[in-house]
C-alpha cells in the first residue's frame, strides 16, 4: 500500500487552499462585481460608508459562499480524520470486552497518521489474537503431556498403597522413569519460557567441542544400538568453540533422542565441522524423512509430523523447540532438511567466537 501524505501537511494544504479560495472570491469577485455594477448599474453603488442594497446582497452572498467553502473543507477533513479514529475507538472497546477478532476499518480517504494508526491497531489486534490462541494451545498441550505420567504415577502409587502391587525394583524403577520424564518436561518448558522472555542466559567458555560431544554420544550408544542404530561420529577434534557447552550438550541429546524415538533403525551420523567463522553440528538419519512442507515447522513446540513420525513413538514435542531456542541464544540457526538417501538431517550453526551481549 502506498503511504499516504502526512496528516499535518494535508491539514495545512487544505486550510491554505480554503484561505486562497476565500481571498480570491473576495478580491477578484469584488473587482468583477464593481466592474459590472459600474457599467450596467452605476446608481446602485453607494457613495458613502453605508453599502447600498445591491452591495449588501453581494456581501451576504460572498459570506455565504465563504462559509460554504469552509464547511466543505471542514467536513472533508473531519471525515478523513475522525472516521478512522472512531473506527479504532469502537474496535478498542470490542477488544476490551474480549472480542479479539475486532478490526478497525480503514477508509480509502484516510490520511497519513490516521491510516497508519488503523493499520497498527489491526496488526496489534491480530498479534494479540494469535498470542491468545497460542496460550490456549500451550495450556491444553502441557496439560495433555502432564496427564499421562501423572496418571501412571497415581495408579502405581495407589496400587502399592492398597497392596495390589508388590513392592520391587522394577516398579520403583518405572516410577523413577516417570519422574525423570516429568523433570525433563519441566526443564524443557523452563528453557522455552526463558528464551521467549529473552532471559535464557549462556555460560560461555572456550572448549574443544568434539571432546564434550563425544561424552554425550557415548552415553547414547547403548540405547541407540539396542534400537538398531549404528552410530557414526565425524567430529573435528581441533575445533575450538566459544559456547555454553552444557546447553550444546542438551541440544545434541535432544537431537539424538528425537532420532531414537522417530527415525528408522540404521546409520545415525553426528558431524561437527566449521566453515569460515561458523560452527556446524548435524545429526543425520536414514529415514523415514520429513515432508518438505513440514520441515519448517518441526522446531515449533508440540509439533509432530504425522504419520511418518508417529505420536505413538512418544516424546513431549518440546525437544526440537528446545534445540532451536538454544541455538538462537547462541545467535545461530537450526534447520531441517531431507537427504538424497531419503532421511533427515538436522543442522545447527552458530558463530565460533561468540561474544557476550
Amino acid at each position: 500500500m502506498k503511504s499516504a501524505a502526512g496528516l499535518r501537511r494535508q491539514i495545512i494544504k487544505s486550510l491554505a487552499v480554503m484561505t486562497m479560495g476565500i481571498i480570491f472570491l473576495s478580491v477578484f469577485g469584488s473587482y468583477v462585481f464593481y466592474g459590472v455594477a459600474t457599467a450596467y448599474m452605476p446608481g446602485s453603488i453607494s457613495e458613502t460608508w453605508i453599502p447600498s442594497q445591491v452591495e449588501m446582497i453581494w456581501i451576504v452572498c460572498t459570506i455565504i459562499t465563504a462559509l460554504g467553502i469552509a464547511l466543505f473543507v471542514a467536513i472533508r477533513l473531519s471525515r478523513r480524520i475522525l472516521t478512522p479514529l472512531n473506527s479504532v475507538a469502537f474496535s478498542l472497546r470490542e477488544v476490551a470486552q474480549g472480542k479479539l477478532n475486532a478490526r478497525a476499518k480503514i477508509d480509502q480517504h484516510a490520511m497519513g497518521e490516521t491510516a497508519q494508526l488503523v493499520q497498527d491497531f489491526n496488526a496489534m489486534a491480530e498479534r494479540l489474537q494469535y498470542m491468545t490462541r497460542e496460550r490456549e494451545f500451550w495450556n491444553a498441550a502441557i496439560a495433555h503431556e502432564l496427564r499421562t505420567p501423572v496418571t501412571i504415577l497415581r495408579g502405581r502409587l495407589q496400587g502399592l498403597a492398597e497392596g495390589v502391587f508388590t513392592p520391587n525394583n522394577d516398579i520403583f524403577e518405572g516410577l523413577l522413569r516417570q519422574v525423570e520424564g516429568l523433570n525433563r518436561l519441566i526443564e524443557d518448558l523452563r528453557v522455552l519460557s526463558l528464551n521467549d522472555s529473552g532471559h535464557l542466559e549462556l555460560q560461555l567458555d572456550e572448549v574443544m567441542l568434539a571432546e564434550e560431544l563425544s561424552v554425550v554420544i557415548e552415553s547414547f550408544t547403548s540405547t541407540l544400538n539396542a534400537r538398531g542404530f549404528t552410530l557414526k561420529q565425524q567430529l573435528d577434534p581441533t575445533l575450538k568453540v566459544r559456547c555454553d557447552v552444557i546447553r550444546i550438550r542438551q541440544a545434541l541429546m535432544a537431537l539424538l533422542d528425537n532420532a531414537c524415538q522417530h527415525a528408522d533403525p540404521g546409520a545415525l551420523t553426528v558431524r561437527l565441522n566449521s566453515s569460515e567463522d561458523s560452527c556446524y553440528l548435524s545429526v543425520e538419519d536414514e529415514g523415514p524423512g520429513i515432508p518438505a512442507e513440514a520441515a519448517t515447522d518441526v522446531f515449533e513446540a508440540f509439533h509432530r509430523v504425522e504419520p511418518s513420525r508417529s505420536r505413538k513413538s512418544g516424546g513431549s514435542g518440546l525437544g526440537l523447540a528446545v534445540v532451536k531456542a538454544i541455538v538462537e541464544a547462541h545467535r545461530g540457526h537450526a534447520i531441517c532438511q531431507s537427504t538424497s538417501a531419503g532421511g533427515t538431517i538436522f543442522i545447527l550453526s552458530w558463530p565460533i567466537q561468540l561474544e557476550t551481549k
